[in-house]
């Protein structure tokens, strides 16, 4: 009986082996994805943070110093090219406009006398002329004289309408002065600060000292973010391709503009990250109403797009474009692919897989190789 109890025991401890072996180990869990149609981009972005930026700005500053004698703006207002925006005290150079323009009206009286004795003196020498000529008690030295007389008086005419040129020349130059202590808008825009009060005095930075301007212009009717990208992307990148801009500001939303500019020059501000700076324009008006400069941004440049391509998600695909491929049995194979048009998001399949193929997606979960038998999760 001990020994039939014996072998009982090894059978059944023999079958339970058995039984273990055959089961193999646990199917892994893992998330799958189906091959299939769908859009593909190759887009390259900005290895730093970007900029939105005012598509024109000026920090404004009068020509010459002096105090301020009149403020025209406040921070937000709206103005127009050539608005008066500030004035520095400048009677003076005032007062020299108003001499000046006396100084014309002075010099038109006087070549208007000079002109009119001009006339009358050669209506003498004419005169005299035609008696000598007709034998009459004229002598030659007396028309001689005359003659001589009108052209002198010619030249004084002459003198004294270039003397009103002078006089006129003079005026531009002193409004030029005056001009100089005024602060014109150069464009359209919104005065984003005034560092300016009546009273104080006010410069023009001097070269290599740069100081705070008296009013900052923004033209805000269009923006651009200004952002870095890698010497390496930069050169596929045209102007005029798509780009589409996110800030941190807004994270739902993602901004439509185009490539305006490409930097033809590349920095050198980081030895192992030299960059070439790309500007992005965007023209939205729905956009530039929300938008403010100032903000950090991203850009991503389109450089090819394809609407209906075989695609695979980025986080599906191993090193060396492999993928693990699950059979109809939930057995995984690894296989190969050839990729084409490529993002941080998808990645084209021109071949090696088909619409309808499961691949693994948990490629980085414990126990996901190829030959592992896996359970789908719903």
């Amino acid at each position: 009986m001990k020994n039939q109890s014996a072998i009982i025991i090894v059978a059944l401890v023999v079958a339970g082996i058995a039984y273990f072996v055959s089961r193999g180990p646990e199917p892994v869990s893992v998330a799958a994805y189906t091959v299939a149609k769908g859009e593909v981009q190759t887009t390259v972005a900005n290895t730093r943070v970007g900029t939105v930026k005012a598509c024109r700005r000026a920090y404004l500053a009068p020509a010459t110093g002096g105090q301020v004698a009149a403020l025209y703006v406040t921070e937000g207002d709206k103005v127009k090219q050539g608005q008066l925006l500030l004035e520095v005290w400048n009677q003076d150079l005032k007062a020299q406009v108003a001499l000046q323009k006396s100084q014309i009206k002075a010099s038109r009286a006087s070549a208007d006398q000079a002109c009119q004795l001009a006339g009358g003196a050669e209506r003498e020498a004419a005169r005299l002329s035609r008696l000598q000529q007709n034998k009459q008690i004229v002598s030659i030295e007396q028309v001689d004289k005359s003659v001589t007389g009108s052209k002198a008086q010619r030249a004084a005419c002459r003198a004294a309408l270039q003397a009103i040129e002078v006089a006129e020349a003079q005026v531009t130059v002193a409004d030029t002065a005056v001009r100089r202590t005024l602060i014109l808008a150069p464009f359209d825009g919104t005065v984003a600060e005034v560092n300016a009060e009546l009273g104080e005095f006010v410069t023009p930075s001097p070269p290599g000292i740069p100081t705070l301007p008296p009013i900052d212009l923004l033209d805000i009717s269009c923006l651009t973010v200004s952002a870095p990208i890698d010497e390496v992307d930069a050169a596929s990148i045209k102007t005029g391709m798509p780009a589409g801009v996110s800030l941190d500001a807004f994270p739902d939303k993602r901004y439509s503009g185009i490539v305006t500019r490409v930097a033809p020059y590349v920095l050198e501000k980081e030895k192992q990250a030299r960059t070439v700076e790309v500007e992005v324009t965007l023209k939205d008006p729905k956009d530039l109403a929300e938008l403010m400069p100032g903000y950090s941004a991203d850009v991503e440049v389109l450089l090819a797009n394809k609407d209906q391509a075989l695609r695979l998600p980025a986080e599906a695909i191993l090193d060396n474009n492999r993928v693990l491929l699950i059979d109809n049995d939930h057995v995984l194979h690894e296989k190969n692919f050839q990729p084409g048009l490529s993002n941080w998001t998808y990645t084209e399949v021109l071949s090696g897989l088909k619409a309808g193929d499961r691949v693994v997606m948990s490629v980085g979960k414990e126990g996901v190789i190829d030959g592992a038998k896996v359970i789908i999760k719903p």
